[in-house]
């Protein structure tokens, strides 16, 4: 947990995959070369930030958001949204999850916004002269990041990418759950965020079936893949064409054909050598509300 410590993290949070230095091969890019997806890799363990991505003249272009949602991380948005005219745009999204609260009140701004929302890594045009950006599907969305995902008025989850749930716990105490003692002010705190997740799920148009995959994974088993009709029960997926959340890019171009769903099985798939590492946990950062206790309360995770 010492990357995660090094950010001051603190509150509840979603337990989440590859934030305390676990290296996902599977988030590699679909293409590009293997530093431009380490580069990735680390962004993935940092607090999220966010860029927009300038596709002139035949694409609108995008929001890159990557990296763990912390308590900065509303007020980081609301900085970076400041003067741009964002109404409408879409979100491309690479996170291991992070804050539940704080990711709540994110994916509110993302609503009201009217963004849209994907999964996937940006990688910036390299090709020399006239080469456009691009959005590889290889990607992660885990934890509350699935819940950004949710908040996009549409939602495109490319067949390559990983969408992944788990329970809400407390981050100090997610490495060794079964192990751990908790209060009764500890019960009340997860229950009332597990409320609050419940509303905003409903409020963005979610099933309560994402609530109930989520909510029966334990922070000692791996995250649950969602496979494609799982996507589209919990109603995280609104469209199958990727022209409905980038509707200005050629579809015939590298950033999009990237995006564009492949054949193959997602859920209890094989996966690559590289690609065996065993998810690990991720701490929230809000500071729990509901009156004091004796000891910090540790942070609540997915």
């Amino acid at each position: 947990m010492k990357v995660l410590k090094s950010l001051n993290l603190r509150g509840w949070l979603l337990v989440g995959t590859a934030a305390c230095g676990v290296v996902l091969a599977g988030a590699v890019a679909a293409f590009g070369s293997s530093a431009s997806a380490g580069v990735s890799l680390e962004e993935r363990k940092l607090p999220m930030k966010f860029g927009w991505v300038a596709c002139e003249p035949n694409c609108r272009g995008w929001v890159s958001a990557v990296g763990i949602i912390t308590a900065d991380t509303p007020k980081d948005f609301d900085d970076f949204a400041r003067g741009r005219q964002l109404g409408g745009a879409t979100v491309v999204l690479d996170s291991s999850g992070g804050s539940v609260n704080d990711a709540i009140s994110l994916g509110r701004r993302f609503r009201n916004l009217g963004l849209l929302t994907t999964v996937g890594i940006t990688q910036q045009g390299g090709g020399g002269q006239g080469a456009r950006p691009a959005v590889a599907s290889e990607a992660y969305c885990e934890s509350m990041c699935v819940f950004l995902l949710l908040a996009g008025k549409k939602r495109y989850v490319p067949e390559a990418a990983h969408v992944r749930v788990h329970q809400i716990w407390m981050g100090d105490r997610a490495d060794d759950a079964k192990a751990a003692s908790y209060s009764a002010q500890d019960l009340m705190i997860v229950e009332r965020d597990i409320g609050r997740l419940a509303k905003y799920t409903f409020d963005m148009g979610g099933a309560g079936d994402l609530l109930s995959l989520a909510l029966n994974v334990p922070p000692w088993e791996d995250l649950h893949e969602l496979d494609t009709a799982e996507l589209k029960l919990t109603n995280l997926v609104t469209t199958n064409l990727v022209a409905d959340v980038l509707p200005h890019v050629d579809i015939s171009a590298p950033a999009v054909a990237e995006l564009t769903p492949k054949t193959q099985a997602r859920f209890g798939e094989e996966p690559e050598p590289q690609q065996a590492a065993k998810s690990t946990k991720t701490a929230e950062a809000v500071v729990p509300t509901g009156g004091a206790v004796t000891a910090p309360a540790a942070p609540s995770q997915k």
